[in-house]
């Protein structure tokens, strides 16, 4: 089997219609489709997702505690906001916690460590390749390859509790991610940025490996701020 085909396989349907609705929604609001702000009207939606208000509910809920949706006492649910602030908070925490685990996993990773991380750095690679298109189906699939990139680089460490918290932060930066990744506010070769960090850390040179992902994980935040305002408001679409 192909590793495309692997890749589909791994990419699981949904078991449940709470389940269904809850991606798709998770899908928009990353994407912008639903504004940050933006009242998330249950009445309306359940046509616009064909499902239940029941159900709506229920998919919003999960969102909330994603932290993508907040709730309004009985006033019902809006899109959580985003803001300069909010993702500087979130990048720098995250720098934190991922080279301390990418410290911990160079010096204790071993064989099937290395692998692993060779593996997720070639599957990347060939998303990079297409990502060029801005097909959204691409920009999904390069997603899904550069997270399994940054939690295979972490995955020799051996403590939980920062792995846990790094999945956290990595998940509450998607939305500004996405938007540099499709506006592009600053010029930036990542192929480039995650081949020197992949050379770095298979050469075990810690010390440049994890000045590398700083670097790396700040360009975001650099992109982020370049952004117009009206993208942090809401008033247009990301």
């Amino acid at each position: 089997m192909s590793e495309d085909a692997l890749l589909s396989n791994s990419a699981a349907e949904p078991k449940t219609l709470v389940e269904g609705a809850y991606q798709r929604l998770r899908r928009d609001i990353i994407e912008g489709v639903h504004a940050p702000g933006e009242k998330l009207r249950v009445e309306h939606l359940k046509d616009q997702y064909d499902v239940g208000a029941g159900t709506l509910r229920e998919a919003l809920l999960l969102l909330v505690t994603d932290a993508l949706v907040v709730t309004q006492g009985q006033r019902g649910f809006r899109v959580a906001p985003i803001s300069i602030a909010d993702f500087e908070d979130i990048t720098r925490t995250r720098v934190l916690l991922e080279t301390e685990a990418l410290r911990q996993s160079i010096t204790l990773g071993g064989d099937d460590w290395e692998a692993s991380v060779v593996a997720a750095f070639h599957r990347l690679s060939r998303a990079e390749e297409k990502l060029a298109d801005h097909d959204p189906g691409t920009t999904e699939e390069w997603e899904k390859r550069n997270r399994a990139f940054h939690e295979a680089l972490i995955s020799a460490s051996p403590s939980r509790w920062i792995r846990h918290f790094q999945n956290i932060l990595y998940q509450q930066s998607e939305r500004y991610r996405r938007i540099s990744l499709f506006r592009q506010p600053i010029e930036r070769d990542i192929h480039a940025e995650h081949q020197a960090l992949f050379d770095a850390t298979l050469a075990r040179d810690t010390t440049r490996a994890t000045s590398i992902l700083t670097e790396h994980i700040l360009r975001t935040l650099d992109a982020v701020k370049r952004m117009p305002t009206d993208f942090f408001t809401g008033k247009k679409k990301l």
